[in-house]
């Protein structure tokens, strides 16, 4: 599909001349508004972007944008933001060109620059690509479908102003002449009983069905983790006095012992059997029989350990590695081991200083076959397939979109903060951060010894952070923080923080709100009753370098459960029914406060408990301190039933709800 370039912003096309410095659209400064209108031939259905660049890295590479699109330049829609690496490679982005799966045209495509990659720097776009769909019987009822969509988005905006403004005679003409619904008929029904009727109780049943049906179920997935620690003090099973907890630790396994360190396990939990591979073997004692790389099968249910090969290198799998990861695909029967470093036969420490460590790529073993395959070769190249090799990284493998995610590790000297997706069946890398960004307050800090656990069902990577990549300031970058990644938003969030300094005694078995902060712990996730478990690892303290922990802790992610959301909203209508109530019969009034409000009030939350114990000063107000002047007490009453609607509203799924807008804000001066 051709894209040209509107007049006023380029004069003629851009061509791909990736080792042409001057074959580009540049700006004269990098202060906004800046951007480049690109005008298609004909309407079409925008799918994808394609950026081009120069041959090398270069200062004026676009690292934030943002792309717009729509019928009109005076009226666009966000299609995407995001970022461009600063490399050779094109990149290429999906556009936002659906809205309740159906799919709408653009006749203009604006592209924004909002942050170069050199400080103060102007911006430079070198090449562009439209792809997608531009032909007639295929763009023209969608064109058609569109024009109606925005149509029936602006008549409800007018019936949601009428209806707030109790403008009933002009809602009730427009709705029978349009036909065009507000909301979902159980909205309307809400609106009915509330603002009209004042009927609270017949409210409070149809949030209760509303809860119970599921629909505020979506409300509850978009609310932020709050997370709730408790420390886990095992009963003795010898007596009081006996305390039979593992010993104090770090840098350990949660699969189970072995004679070695620094290798990996994974479980088949189907066939209940556990794989290891992998070893450390300090220089003094390695040679050519030593080096070699031996596999191991535990079944659980036999008691019985198998050796699946004495070197898995002369089997087409890795040679001896240590610090790599390894993940099960228990459909499919496959094994998966990525990174790591490859241990080879040094004469002395010195020699191994010396020369440049080796790093092991990426290999799946095929269980029942009992053969390896090397998927990707480790590569210090940026291409969109290649994947760097690391250790004492994070890797997942999600059951059900079929993807091995891995996020950060180290590379020599170097640590990373890459984060990328492999998909198994299409063998296809994804990078989905490069770990370039400067917001690193948006993404996991650079470290080592994270711990990552997968949740496919809630479609989320855990990282519980360890230790920060200045060795120098150990004790001072010694914290915790816990990260949600969330796959389907392609976004990160901090729930949790521990900058507590570390205690005086932090192996004490007195409960504590939370853990102290440590690195070298292992952590492992309940995905049935998504609860994490955190046991032991270092407190990174400079007068004990030793010290290791023993305590035992669980985590709870919590989110406002439909329990809670139920008592909120029966709060929100009692209260609202309370001071209608304390107008006109204030001794009523006083008595729903002590018998029915109170009831929806949890008295073990300071705020909530503050609030309520200020509701009583309703008790002593007129209704002209309520009403402005102008507003009779109906006028009042309408408002502020609306305001209770509304707020009752966004529980709701979005489908069902009026729209989000409102008609006064689309009035400019």
């Amino acid at each position: 599909m051709a894209a040209v370039p509107e007049n006023r912003v380029l004069s003629n096309i851009l061509v791909d001349k990736p080792n042409d410095q001057s074959s580009r659209w540049s700006s004269e400064s990098n202060y906004p508004p800046q951007y480049l209108i690109l005008k298609m031939e004909r309407p079409a259905i925008v799918q994808s972007i394609t950026f081009g660049k120069y041959e090398k890295t270069h200062v004026c590479n676009l690292k934030k944008f943002k792309v717009f699109g729509g019928m009109s330049e005076e009226n666009m829609t966000e299609l995407l933001s995001s970022g461009l690496k600063n490399d050779y490679n094109k990149e290429t982005f999906t556009l936002k060109h659906k809205i309740d799966e159906q799919m709408f045209p653009c006749r203009f495509v604006k592209i924004v620059p909002l942050m170069s990659w050199g400080p103060s720097f102007n911006f430079s776009i070198w090449y562009i690509e439209l792809h997608g769909i531009d032909e007639p019987d295929v763009v023209q009822p969608c064109l058609n479908w569109y024009s109606k969509y925005r149509e029936q988005e602006a008549i409800r905006l007018c019936l949601k102003h009428f209806r707030q403004h109790n403008y009933t005679e002009a809602f009730e003409s427009l709705q029978k002449k349009t036909r065009i619904a507000l909301e979902h008929p159980m909205l309307t029904d809400l609106h009915d009983k509330l603002v009209l009727k004042g009927d609270f109780d017949a409210c409070e049943e149809l949030i209760d069905k509303a809860v119970r049906d599921g629909l505020f179920n979506h409300y509850i997935s978009q609310q932020e983790y709050k997370p709730r620690w408790s420390q886990i003090i095992p009963k003795s099973s010898k007596g009081e006095g006996d305390d039979s907890r593992p010993g104090m630790r770090g840098g350990h396994q949660m699969s189970g012992p072995s004679a070695r360190s620094c290798h990996k396990m994974c479980i088949d939990s189907q066939r209940r059997q556990i794989y290891t591979l992998g070893r450390y073997l300090d220089s003094s004692v390695r040679n050519s029989k030593s080096l070699k790389s031996d596999f191991y099968r535990y079944d659980i249910d036999a008691n019985t350990w198998t050796l699946l090969s004495e070197d898995t290198s002369a089997d087409g799998g890795p040679k001896l590695v240590f610090d790599h990861q390894m993940c099960m695909d228990s459909e499919k029967h496959m094994i998966y081991t990525f990174g790591g470093r490859i241990l080879t036969c040094n004469g002395s420490v010195e020699d191994s200083r010396t020369s440049d460590p080796q790093f092991s790529g990426l290999y799946a073993y095929h269980c029942q076959a009992g053969a390896w395959r090397l998927l990707r070769e480790d590569s210090c190249n940026a291409g969109p397939e290649d994947v760097q090799s690391r250790i004492g990284h994070c890797m997942l493998f999600h059951t059900r979109n079929r993807c091995l995610y891995v996020f950060g590790g180290q590379r020599s000297k170097t640590y990373l903060n890459d984060f990328f997706s492999y998909d198994v069946d299409g063998d296809h890398v994804e990078i989905i951060s490069d770990g370039t960004k400067k917001d690193s307050g948006m993404v996991p800090m650079t470290g080592f010894t994270q711990r990552a656990t997968i949740d496919p069902e809630l479609n989320e990577i855990h990282v519980l952070s360890g230790l920060s990549k200045d060795k120098e300031k150990r004790e001072e970058n010694v914290r915790n923080s816990f990260w949600i990644y969330d796959i389907a938003r392609n976004s990160w969030s901090c729930v949790y923080k521990n900058d507590q300094a570390v205690k005086e005694n932090p192996s004490k078995t007195v409960q504590e709100e939370e853990p102290c902060p440590r690195f070298a712990h292992q952590l492992v996730y309940d995905e049935m009753h998504k609860v994490h478990y955190l046991f032991g690892g270092n407190p990174g303290k400079s007068c004990s370098p030793k010290m290791r922990l023993d305590d035992f802790w669980s985590l709870k992610l919590c989110r406002p459960s439909k329990e809670y959301l139920l008592r909120h909203c029966r709060y929100l209508i009692r209260k609202y029914r309370f001071e209608e109530k304390a107008l006109t019969e204030p001794l009523s009034a006083l008595r729903y406060l002590q018998n029915d409000l109170s009831l929806t009030v949890d008295h073990s939350d300071p705020d909530e408990t503050k609030e309520f114990q200020l509701l009583p000063s309703a008790l002593f107000k007129s209704s002209s301190d309520f009403i402005p002047l102008g507003f009779s007490d109906v006028d009042q009453t309408y408002a502020q039933r609306t305001q209770l609607f509304d707020t009752l509203v966004n529980f709701f799924p979005d489908s069902m709800t009026p729209p989000k807008g409102n008609l006064v804000d689309l009035i400019t001066l």
